[in-house]
């Protein structure tokens, strides 16, 4: 015992109150470190006659045995510094395995998308690869990151550990009895079978593989809303993953070293720990009464009651009045007041149960003309803790902008149940008669709300095509009106293009290039001449244009219409002096 205690001293802590707990935790279990079984991590468990451990706890682990090494007192490196440090600048305890420090830094990114506001850092999962596995035996991993052989705790059979009957067959643990911490990051089956990942995307769940396992392990630290940049939220997830306090303290040990910098080392390479915890040896009972559970796992009876003096008991107290021969009746005590019930707490929702990320499920680009319906409706797709699909979530749909555009039924928020593929569609939207751009915002959640939004515009409605609707010839004498009014019209793949914006122009060429300061034009309210006019088509696509006037330049003349969505057309406009016709001859009649 003294030898193992002066080796973790020499390996060291990174504060003097760490390693002092560390010692003292490891002096007061009065029993010999307990060898591995194979692939196994050792642990501080203390089921038998401690803390409690066993699926029923919710720790991911089952309170598995775990490695106690604690950091170097010398840091890595400085402060603030990166994780892509050369071999040569840290201790060979501050190496991370290049597959297993990907891994970590892989679902830190993983989460960081799909939960943002966990603030998963991936020094607490290295912090927790370290104490549960060694990083993987050192990174013995392959190529995909699975090892070699399955890494296995001991058979959690009530025998100084939890106890905890198979609950998969033995398809993860090889146990058909009792069930074993699997895996980099030693999830018990039955966790496992909750939280899996598929994080390499081969199609399997394997708590063998450290991609998967990593990321499992970041998902289930993160679960319950945790924020884990808080330090309450952190100390939380750590001991839900094991429920000790040593546990707690060594993975904060680790956590606050890799923060102050570490570097690559190839895979295989990496320092494998040498101290596993203490089993607690289970309670045992001792002639002379029960027992209870002391410090360290040992038991002590229940005392027997207390002999009597020699000389017999003590003589009852005479009566309360000389001369009586009677005593005083006992007041009867008034009657208790019958606490209320206290309530029953209601359970903690599952991660499965539990909200956690909203995301956009394929909305494509939100474009409509005015007046018209986007083709495209906004669908989010709701996921819980665990990164699944979420059904039954309440997502809140909501039109901000002042274009006019509403849901189908002329409403700006609606609110829609996500389905059992966790998506959730708004109605369709119908632009408003307002050009410009507007925002469509999701939300869905209540303790810690998720938000996307979405951007949309309503763009001027359209006509690819405008044409005149009779064919006669314009023509008027210089310095007189038209007689013939001009009446075009709009259309859109086909159908009446109502409500199109028209520009028309007085031109001198077919192409509209250049417009032309003289000859035929519009007035406007004064009577002003204009050779330029915005108009706009009616419910049938029609536009009638206003009166045109001849000014004294005679000559043919072009009118230039164009509307929006690429229609044009060019309108011939002749101004001419009337032909002078030749007075008839009379006839004088012969005499």
């Amino acid at each position: 015992m003294a030898a193992h205690i002066r080796r973790r001293l020499r390996k060291g802590a990174t504060t003097t109150a760490v390693a002092a707990a560390a010692v003292a935790a490891l002096a007061a279990s009065q029993a010999p470190a307990a060898p591995l079984a194979e692939g196994s991590t050792g642990g501080d468990q203390q089921t038998a006659g401690g803390e409690t451990g066993g699926p029923e706890d919710g720790a991911a682990t089952g309170n598995s045995p775990y490695y106690t090494d604690l950091p170097p007192l010398v840091t890595p490196h400085r402060p603030g510094s990166s994780s892509n440090l050369p071999a040569a600048t840290g201790s060979a305890e501050a190496g991370i395995p290049a597959s297993v420090l990907a891994a970590y830094q892989q679902a830190e990114r993983t989460v960081g998308t799909t939960d943002p506001a966990c603030r998963l850092p991936w020094q607490l999962l290295a912090a927790i690869g370290k104490v549960e596995s060694g990083q993987a035996r050192g990174g013995q991993v392959d190529v995909n990151g699975t090892t070699p052989t399955p890494i296995l705790g001991p058979a959690l059979n009530g025998q100084g550990f939890a106890l905890i009957k198979d609950t998969d067959g033995g398809a993860y643990d090889g146990d058909a009895v009792h069930d074993r911490a699997v895996g980099p990051m030693q999830f018990i089956p039955s966790t496992w079978a909750t939280w899996g990942q598929d994080a390499n995307g081969d199609g399997r769940k394997d708590p063998n593989n450290i991609y998967d396992a990593a990321l499992a392990a970041g998902r289930y630290l993160c679960a319950g809303g945790r924020n884990l940049a808080v330090a309450a939220d952190l100390d939380r997830a750590v001991l839900s993953y094991n429920q000790s306090t040593e546990y707690l303290r060594t993975v904060r040990s680790w956590f606050a070293y890799y923060q102050r910098g570490t570097h690559e080392v190839p895979d295989g390479s990496g320092v494998l720990p040498t101290a596993p915890s203490t089993p607690s040896p289970s309670p045992s009972t001792r002639p002379g009464g029960t027992t209870s559970p002391t410090p360290g796992g040992t038991t002590s009876p229940t005392p027997s009651p207390t002999p009597s003096k020699p000389g017999g008991t003590k003589p009852t107290p005479g009566p309360s009045k000389p001369g009586d021969g009677t005593t005083s009746p006992t007041p009867t005590p008034p009657p208790r007041p019958t606490p209320p019930p206290k309530p029953t707490p209601s359970p903690s929702p599952s991660p499965s149960e539990t909200f956690g990320s909203l995301e956009n499920a394929g909305t494509g680009p939100l474009t409509a003309t005015a007046g018209g319906t986007f083709d495209e409706r906004v669908s989010v797709r709701a996921r819980n803790a665990l990164g699944a699909p979420m059904a039954k979530v309440p997502v809140t749909f909501t039109v901000t902008g002042a274009t006019g555009t509403l849901f189908e039924g002329g409403k700006k928020t609606v609110t829609v149940v996500s389905k059992a593929d966790g998506t959730a569609t708004a109605p369709a939207l119908k632009a408003g008669e307002k050009t410009g751009e507007f925002s469509v915002t999701a939300t869905a959640g209540t303790t810690r709300p998720r938000t996307l939004t979405y951007a949309a515009s309503v763009t001027a409605r359209q006509a690819d095509r405008i044409v005149r609707t009779d064919g006669k010839a314009l023509v008027a004498a210089p310095g007189e009106k038209f007689a013939d009014a001009v009446t075009v019209k709009a259309t859109h793949k086909g159908a009446a293009a109502a409500g199109v914006a028209v520009t028309a122009t007085m031109v001198k060429d077919s192409l509209g290039l250049i417009h032309n300061d003289k000859g035929p034009y519009f007035k406007d309210a004064a009577g002003k001449p204009l050779r330029t006019l915005d108009l706009t088509t009616d419910a049938d696509g029609l536009l009638q244009l206003p009166e045109i006037f001849a000014d004294e330049n005679p000559g043919t003349y072009k009118l230039r219409l164009t509307t929006e969505g690429g229609g044009s057309v060019v309108i011939e406009l002749t101004v001419q002096a009337p032909e002078e016709t030749a007075p008839e001859e009379t006839e004088t009649p012969e005499a």
